[in-house]
């Protein structure tokens, strides 16, 4: 009789131990949710539904892209911590929602480190762009122009204070010297909109097909990539890093699916599997061609971890440089 209390709690435990591993062996066995921190309609957005159905596919459930904007993505971000760290809500994410929000928005309660990224998905091409009668061809002569301007700062555009945009060209201020202003928009459209009609000198922004339009119609001008190397997409613009005044400089946005720190092992080895699939498609990687994103290179999960580190450092680095308080 004294031994049954035991053996019953062995049981059970036991018991426990076998259905915990039937639930992850089970993975998924109901849809999965693919979170966008923005609106419909948008390049985010776009990333997604291509996305969703060849990833179903591979998980052999069904994947159900939601949409919800706010707090510069971070609302989407706050939700999916929220929920079970089970595998069944994954955040489409970038440093912009992760890394950078919770640097710059005091209404942000999360921590980076509160995700674990499982794989990035797509890179764009981030590029400089300056409006049409700006007297510079090239990153080095807008280097060069900014220099001789110091009295009346050229001005920039970004998607606000914070923006992976602004943290970059105050990256270029501390590696040059050069001395600019910032004009903070409301989003991508109206900032380009500006260029396009002359009201702001120029901007880094991420390269879209209504940009290359408005380049081709001459109401603005596209003069440098920020990648280490010419991007296969845009291969007659050439990087700022084939000029002079920003010899080492090498930006990427990325995007990438990301869970709750504390999700099982199990499930985001089965995920990252499948993600890792789904980015071997050729009509996955051509859809995202398309949209002028780039297939991102395949990565172990120790690649995907180490890699977030380190653009998680990088940009609290900048952040911490510029002292970029919450507001």
């Amino acid at each position: 009789m004294t031994f049954a209390a035991p053996r019953r709690a062995a049981l059970f435990a036991s018991l426990a131990l076998a259905a915990g591993l039937a639930a992850a062996q089970a993975f998924p066995n109901k849809p999965v949710n693919l979170m966008v921190p923005y609106p419909a309609g948008g390049p985010s957005d776009a990333i997604a539904r291509i996305f969703f159905n060849p990833l179903g596919k591979e998980l052999g459930q069904q994947v159900l892209v939601e949409n919800l904007g706010g707090v510069s993505g971070a609302l989407a971000a706050q939700k999916v911590l929220a929920a079970p760290a089970d595998g069944y809500y994954i955040f489409q994410g970038s440093p912009n929602e992760v890394i950078l929000s919770p640097l710059a928005n005091a209404a942000v309660k999360l921590k980076t480190e509160d995700f674990r990224l499982v794989h990035p998905v797509a890179d764009a091409v981030m590029v400089f762009v300056t409006r049409k009668d700006l007297p510079v061809n090239s990153v080095d002569e807008l280097i060069a122009l900014a220099r001789k301007s110091a009295d009346k700062p050229l001005t920039y555009g970004s998607v606000g204070v914070g923006s992976l945009y602004h943290l970059i060209l105050e990256n270029v201020q501390a590696q040059t010297g050069v001395k600019l202003a910032h004009v903070p928009y409301k989003g991508n459209a109206p900032l380009l909109q500006d260029i396009g009609g002359g009201q702001v000198d120029f901007a880094v922004l991420v390269y879209s097909a209504a940009m290359g339009a408005l380049a081709e119609q001459g109401r603005l001008k596209v003069i440098g990539q920020l990648g280490a190397q010419r991007s296969e997409l845009l291969k007659n613009v050439p990087a700022a890093s084939e000029g002079q005044a920003l010899k080492n400089f090498s930006y990427k946005i990325w995007t990438g699916f990301m869970v709750p720190k504390s999700t099982p092992e199990d499930v985001v080895t089965r995920l990252h599997a499948a993600i890792g699939k789904t980015l071997q498609d050729p009509a996955v990687r051509s859809q995202l061609a398309a949209q002028t994103q780039v297939a991102s290179a395949p990565m172990t999960l120790a690649e995907s971890a180490k890699f977030f580190e380190a653009e998680t450092a990088r940009y609290r680095a900048i952040a911490k440089q510029i002292n970029l308080q919450p507001q």
